[in-house]
């Protein structure tokens, strides 16, 4: 039963959650510091691909630009959000974001 799904690391499996998480409503996004230390980076926006990058709009600007092949995304368990993790080409360092979000329908 397990062990037969989607395989986290690979280029398609990326490229599915980030068409998955495209257009939805952020409430709230943070930003993992540390083992421990999460801190609120931006309120209301929206996750969005254009092209080959995928990019987390909140607080009336970009916070976050990946690319997507070379981006982790996983779900969290209430379905609620996701905990994105790349090379920012902002900041250009590697960041890990958790975006608490709605989705649009």
């Amino acid at each position: 039963m397990f062990g037969f799904g989607k395989k986290d690391g690979t280029v398609k499996f990326r490229r599915e959650m980030a068409k998955k998480l495209h257009g939805m409503h952020i409430k709230y996004v943070m930003e993992r510091l540390g083992d421990e230390d999460d801190i609120i980076i931006g309120r209301e926006g929206a996750l969005i691909t254009r092209g080959k990058e995928f990019m987390v709009f909140s607080s009336q600007h970009d916070v976050f630009r990946s690319n997507i092949d070379e981006t982790d995304f996983s779900e969290l368990l209430s379905l609620g959000g996701a905990v994105i993790t790349g090379y920012d080409l902002l900041s250009g360092r590697v960041r890990t974001l958790i975006a608490h979000y709605t989705d649009n329908a």
